[in-house]
């Protein structure tokens, strides 16, 4: 699975309050939604009047549709004429699962990534629960004898 990222730094030139460039930017991501199946999002520049920063993401199979995708979403930004476009920048991050979807891929031990750790069931996993279970139950017994033996008026003298 890849994902794409694109990050685009906009100047609003009309704008003069924090609510027309709200009303610009959200004409932008709508606009951007419907016309190329992206995640939209103002990630910068909500305290301006003037200036924002617009996060796009995507996810495929393809790292070339993915960014061509982004770089057409980049350009119709452009293309709008409702705000400059002043930077932009295009990620792509690979994740590495299989294409089957089974699970990853067939170096496990090369990745650092929290699901890649070994979970195979060696039949110890059920016994260790069992242990945590005594130990607890054995210290909440205990809390209770010292509980019983601290009370006072059970005490015969």
């Amino acid at each position: 699975m890849i994902v794409g990222a694109a990050v685009v730094e906009i100047h609003v030139h009309e704008s003069h309050s924090l609510k027309a460039k709200r009303g610009v930017v959200r004409s932008i991501a709508g606009r951007l939604r419907n016309r190329f199946n992206v995640s939209v999002g103002e990630v910068g520049g909500q305290g301006t009047w003037q200036r924002a920063v617009i996060g796009l993401a995507m996810a495929g199979s393809e790292e070339v549709s993915l960014r061509r995708a982004l770089e057409k979403a980049v350009d119709a930004i452009e293309e709008m004429h409702l705000a400059q476009v002043i930077a932009s920048e295009i990620e792509m991050i690979r994740l590495p699962l299989t294409e089957s979807g089974a699970g990853l891929a067939d170096s496990d031990e090369d990745l650092d990534l929290p699901w890649a750790t070994n979970l195979a069931d060696d039949g110890d996993g059920d016994r260790e629960i069992e242990r945590a279970s005594e130990r607890a139950v054995d210290e909440t017994s205990e809390l209770d004898d010292d509980r019983d033996r601290d009370q006072p008026g059970d005490r015969k003298e």
